[in-house]
């Protein structure tokens, strides 16, 4: 399974900080990617960035970069998870929203599969804090939006956002060391679900 690591925005993109200039999320947002691909890859996994860049890469090239991925190994062998962190404003000022989520495309498909793993990997970490879930509208905790890079990734995508860089208390957990050690763990362990369960479901056929 190619595992591909996609960090959010870049150097160039306007507003995407918190309001105090702490926390600038193509910035924060590799950070994260890197470690998580180190920890990876020391596992044995096929885990790469997608982009290794700072610049704002655009979504159509990070999209092609993807299916490239999917052309040379399969898309069903290969999964993109886009690491971003959220906010309910434009960055001028402090929200009080809050919450880690994950998003997938419309309908049922195979990134089900992924954000359900992450979510439980979420609910396990990152207790005391609040996980934002979706189930009323089809039965599951993923959030689901039409957005560019899950609609046209031709392998399972996910995008997670983690909490809100606009929201006080959010921003110091997401600063702490404590905070991007548990963030990483999720996706971490949300691959290591997911390994798992398809490890699984090779040994059944």
């Amino acid at each position: 399974m190619k595992i591909l690591i996609d960090n959010g925005h870049g150097i160039q993109t306007k507003g995407k900080r918190s309001p105090d200039g702490k926390l600038f999320e193509y910035a924060y947002t590799r950070e994260l990617a890197r470690r998580i691909v180190s920890i990876l890859q020391s596992r044995g996994y096929d885990s790469e960035l997608l982009v290794p860049e700072d610049d704002d890469i655009p979504l159509s090239e990070r999209v092609r970069r993807t299916n490239a991925h999917c052309q040379a190994f399969g898309k069903t062998n290969v999964i993109l998870i886009s690491i971003h962190v959220n906010a309910a404003g434009d960055g001028s000022k402090w929200m009080n929203a809050t919450g880690w989520s994950c998003y997938t495309c419309k309908g049922q498909t195979e990134s089900d599969r992924i954000a359900d793993c992450l979510y439980k990997a979420a609910e396990q970490i990152l207790k005391n804090h609040v996980i934002r879930t979706d189930y009323a509208r089809d039965g599951d905790p993923d959030w689901e939006e039409n957005f560019y890079i899950l609609r046209h990734s031709l392998c399972p995508a996910v995008l997670v956002e983690q909490f809100c860089m606009d929201n006080k208390q959010d921003l110091a957990y997401l600063i702490s060391d404590e905070g991007k050690r548990n963030l990483i763990n999720v996706i971490v362990s949300g691959v290591n679900m997911l390994h798992t369960q398809k490890f699984q479901d090779f040994i059944k056929i």
